[in-house]
């Protein structure tokens, strides 16, 4: 019997000392967007390495479309978006959504790519067939971009489509140009080697106009009364990214392999080194309070092309402990 007690007793202990079950964490739902996209960069690592549950939280993420994203997040079906382009979080709040952006993943970069040899600038696509996602804050951003080097936006011919479209388009050559981004323009240029890129000026025009190289583009944001209601639980999400960013540079080559999911073994090969080069990458997890300046140049930005009917306020810049 007192054996029997005993380890009764012993099970019981390493019970108590083990990590709690995920069923047993609390649960972030977070909404994000669909591959290929940078929303969709970083969630495979976080489930693959549990680095969610490891940091004490249980994330369950949710693919939309660009279009349903904004919807879902902004009527508050979702508290917690993943794939939270600054200036969507600005205009929500100029409309009177009361969301706040946690921290950013990712600084902006974008491309223009075409196969028609006609087209050397983006003035030359003025009257032209532009494929790209337009909802998004990316195509928002390059249109400021492609207005500093002079071209007429109003007269780009767009046709709109969901981010998983745009290499497709580039494949089939359907449009004039396609606008996209990272990791779709890494998929494209590695099945459509020939594929050109047009000139956007980006490094010049921004640090013109903002006296910075930092581009706050993609993070994760809230609701504030969740973010209010969940203060503790921020610094643990916020370490689940920042690890899952860390675990990306160390392990170019497995991350790729997560993240291109059942892509072709070039398509691997190209994540990595784009991650391992990370300049059109841009992964850059850093808290909102870090970037004050940045983002409110973000916004400027918005404001002079009229996405932004006036500037954002500042509670859409989360400044609690990320610790």
């Amino acid at each position: 019997m007192k054996k029997v007690a005993f380890a009764l007793a012993f099970l019981s202990a390493l019970t108590a000392a083990a990590p709690s079950p995920a069923a047993d964490l609390p649960k972030i739902s977070i909404v994000v967007f669909g591959a290929p996209s940078l929303g969709a960069f970083l969630p495979p690592v976080i489930k693959a390495q549990k680095l969610d549950e490891k940091n004490g939280i249980s994330i369950d993420f949710q693919e939309r479309t660009p279009d349903a994203y904004t919807a879902q997040f902004n009527s508050g079906e979702f508290q917690v978006g993943g794939s939270a382009a600054l200036l969507t979080v600005g205009l929500a709040d100029v409309r009177g959504v009361k969301a706040t952006y946690l921290f950013n993943l990712f600084d902006y970069w974008g491309a223009v790519v075409t196969s028609r040899a006609e087209i050397k600038t983006i003035k030359d696509l003025e009257g032209k067939e532009l494929a790209a996602a337009k909802g998004t804050t990316n195509y928002v951003m390059f249109d400021w971009f492609a207005r500093q080097l002079g071209a007429d936006t109003s007269k780009f011919s767009v046709i709109n489509t969901a981010t998983p479209g745009l290499v497709g388009y580039a494949l089939a050559d359907r449009a004039t140009a396609i606008q996209l981004w990272e990791p779709a323009y890494t998929t494209l240029h590695s099945k459509k080697p020939s594929i050109r890129m047009l000139d956007l000026n980006i490094k010049e025009s921004w640090q013109k106009m903002s006296g910075s190289a930092n581009i706050p583009y993609l993070g994760v944001a809230a609701h504030r009364d969740w973010a209010e209601k969940h203060k503790d639980l921020i610094p643990k999400l916020y370490a689940t990214y920042k690890q899952a960013a860390d675990w990306v540079v160390a392990h170019p080559d497995e991350a790729a392999t997560l993240i291109a999911g059942k892509g072709s073994a070039e398509s691997g090969k190209a994540i990595a080194d784009l991650i391992r080069a990370n300049d059109r990458l841009g992964m850059n997890v850093t808290p909102a309070s870090a970037v004050v300046k940045e983002i409110k140049a973000v916004y400027e930005a918005g404001k002079s092309i009229s996405f932004l009917p006036s500037h954002p306020s500042d509670s859409t810049i989360y400044e609690g402990p990320m610790q």
